[in-house]
């Protein structure tokens, strides 16, 4: 990997205390501009170029442009984003979650908590964000554009109402996302705004070391909703198996008719951590095997012990890619409210 520099994210006060700045989990470019996603939060953030990195930070409450599966306040773990034509797309991880283990527990209550599984329905968020330039010229989220362009949600029937029959997915919906169960961490779009193709990455599960991609088309169903038109036959999704050494997916980033896929351990494990190109992701017409030349390493990024793991990736106007890392080291967190992201060079 070049690393050819490192840029602070500056985050304020609000996002501070709510921990967002420590918590990326999703990253896309619009111009001068980023769109950012912490994963404990039902918000979506804007950062704007200053100098050397970017500031401005401002946040978009989902629950004021869409009706949410759960509460307004709750955690929808946002884990992709994906900017194309009037619209910023956003999904959750769709994962249940198994209660954490901390050093204050004693034996008793730690082995209880493994046994605590929640459903977590905020989870269940895949919504396109209609996108409008704000007074200052700077791209803001809104319930409707000037152009008609509206916010909306997938509804019923859900992602996982889809996936409740499927061969190779179906037993493991009631395993939580850090346990191989099914956890959806990236989306990109491809094709035109109104007739878009959506691409969701699983971290999980991984299926005898083979990560799993579903392609999906969503379109507007009425005001604030969204529907699933078939892809393949009566299906309204395409399943493609990658061959990514045993890891999944924890981001998708266009870039022309390829696929950068970010790949990390399905498991709360801290790598390898690798850039994979999908050469031609969009003209793929059928399910499938992707492996061998269609699948080639572009990058290995670094990762801490128990920090520093690369969650999302952005290209730059200049061809470079942005990496933001969730647990940041202590050596990215320079002064309060500031994060370093790091800008590296694609082959």
């Amino acid at each position: 990997m070049t690393l050819i520099r490192q840029v602070p994210l500056r985050f304020a006060e609000h996002a501070v205390e709510a921990k967002t700045h420590v918590n990326l989990s999703a990253v896309r470019t619009d111009g001068h501009c980023l769109w950012i996603a912490g994963d404990e939060t039902a918000t979506v953030e804007r950062l704007t170029a200053q100098g050397e990195g970017y500031g401005g930070h401002v946040t978009f409450l989902l629950a004021d442009v869409l009706p949410l599966p759960g509460g307004p306040d709750d955690e929808v773990d946002v884990e992709g984003l994906a900017r194309r034509g009037p619209y910023l797309w956003a999904v959750g991880s769709h994962s249940r979650k198994r209660k954490r283990i901390k050093r204050k527990h004693d034996d008793a209550k730690a082995i209880r908590r493994l046994a605590t599984v929640s459903d977590e329905p905020a989870r269940r968020v895949l919504a396109r964000l209609a996108v409008a330039d704000g007074p200052d010229g700077l791209p803001v989220i809104v319930p409707e554009g000037p152009a008609g362009h509206r916010s909306a949600v997938l509804g019923d029937p859900g992602l996982l109402d889809l996936l409740a029959d499927d061969e190779h997915l179906a037993s493991f919906l009631a395993i939580p996302g850090k346990d191989n169960g099914l956890d959806i961490e990236g989306v990109a779009a491809h094709g035109d705004p109104d007739a878009e193709t959506l691409y969701l990455g699983l971290r999980g599960p991984v299926l005898r070391g083979w990560a799993v991609v579903l392609e999906i088309r969503p379109r507007e169903d009425g005001p604030g909703r969204l529907r699933l038109d078939p892809v393949d036959g009566d299906s309204c999704y395409r399943k493609h198996a990658l061959d990514l050494g045993g890891l999944g997916v924890r981001d998708l980033c266009p870039d022309g008719d390829d696929l950068l896929v970010l790949a990390g351990p399905s498991m709360d494990l801290d790598g390898p951590v690798r850039v994979y190109r999908w050469h031609g992701a969009a003209g793929a017409d059928a399910p499938g095997v992707v492996r061998d030349e269609e699948l080639t390493i572009e990058l290995e990024l670094p990762f801490g012990a128990g920090d520093d793991h690369a969650e999302g990736i952005a290209l730059l106007s200049g061809g470079d890619l942005l990496v933001v890392y969730d647990s940041p080291a202590p050596a990215r967190v320079t002064r309060p409210g500031s994060v370093l992201a790091d800008v590296v060079a694609l082959p």
